[in-house]
């Protein structure tokens, strides 16, 4: 990253290379992916691109680190009604395959085992804030934040581009896609409904 502000030209640069970067990871991984096409789609040039991010690793980081804070700001959570979060989530799934793809081809050639990202990264995480407040109040299910965040995100994720079932497009029919948000929104709740009081 440049130490001084971007100028327009530059900021509309970088993002043209962010674009061309984000479809050539989710389609070819980090090994895979090339620069050249990265710079021809993008109507740039190499140094360009290390100017900005500095190596394919640092471009790398950047489109994933933009995917997750999509997801995060698209989809924000609602601790109080984590199935319409898991809803939520699919259906930008199915408007951005891509990012799902970023995250998969993240685990696949950087992190096989543990977090998805940093443990400075997740120290902080208002989401799993969010789900511990939700538990104080008796809306949730007692147990690890993080492990009830983690059983929602699979869970939505059944019909994802990563699905090793059934990836869903949204070329399909409405009515397919109402059948498994109608699943799905049941199936959460049931999963995170507090305990009966004995």
């Amino acid at each position: 990253m440049p130490d001084k502000p971007l100028t327009p030209r530059g900021a509309a640069t970088r993002r043209r290379l962010l674009e061309a970067a984000t479809e050539e990871f989710a389609r070819h991984g980090i090994a895979g992916a090339r620069i050249d096409r990265i710079v021809a789609d993008a109507r740039s040039n190499k140094a360009q691109l290390y100017g900005y991010f500095g190596d394919k690793e640092g471009l790398f980081d950047a489109v994933f680190l933009e995917s997750l804070e999509r997801i995060v700001n698209v989809v924000p959570i609602d601790a109080t009604d984590l199935a319409d979060w898991a809803v939520r989530l699919y259906d930008e799934y199915l408007r951005r395959p891509d990012l799902i793809r970023l995250a998969t081809w993240t685990r696949l050639e950087r992190r096989p085992t543990g977090h998805l990202v940093d443990d400075a990264d997740r120290l902080d995480d208002p989401k799993l804030r969010a789900i511990a407040e939700a538990q104080d109040r008796g809306l949730v299910r007692e147990g690890d934040p993080f492990d009830l965040m983690a059983m929602v995100i699979a869970m939505s994720m059944a019909w994802s581009p990563v699905s090793n079932v059934y990836a869903a497009s949204d070329r399909e029919p409405p009515e397919a896609h109402r059948r498994r948000r109608a699943l799905l929104r049941d199936s959460v709740r049931s999963v995170v409904a507090p305990a009966a009081p004995s």
